[in-house]
């Protein structure tokens, strides 16, 4: 068992509960990690053997691209997504941040985590 994660990949999306964030946009921030088997992909050096990371960005950056109220629901998207087109991953783990969400105070990011 092994995993293969990319960490900090950021897009500029229209993600949020409020209609004004869907129309103003945000940055969001996204984390995955993807547990599997890697085993014949360190045994052959194959990348036909494993998860593909550049894949794993177009999957995220096409995900992003679909407006959602929640972060709950994109980091389920990105889930479902993976896990269609990697069909033999263990789980999925997607952490989804909004940097400066509107709560009424100072607060960096808000972020949500999700596995599955």
């Amino acid at each position: 068992m092994g995993t293969i994660a990319l960490e900090g990949l950021e897009f500029f999306a229209y993600h949020g509960f409020y209609d004004e964030e869907q129309k103003i946009g945000n940055k969001y921030a996204v984390d995955i990690t993807v547990f599997a088997d890697f085993s014949e992909a360190a045994r052959r050096d194959r990348l036909s053997a494993t998860v593909n990371y550049e894949a794993l960005y177009q999957i995220t950056a096409a995900v992003m691209k679909r407006p959602a109220r929640l972060l709950e629901h994109i980091a389920h998207n990105l889930i479902a997504d993976i896990r269609q087109q990697f069909p033999a991953v263990d789980s999925v783990e997607v952490s989804v941040s909004k940097f400066n969400p509107p709560i009424g105070g100072v607060c960096h990011r808000a972020r949500i985590t999700l596995r599955e």
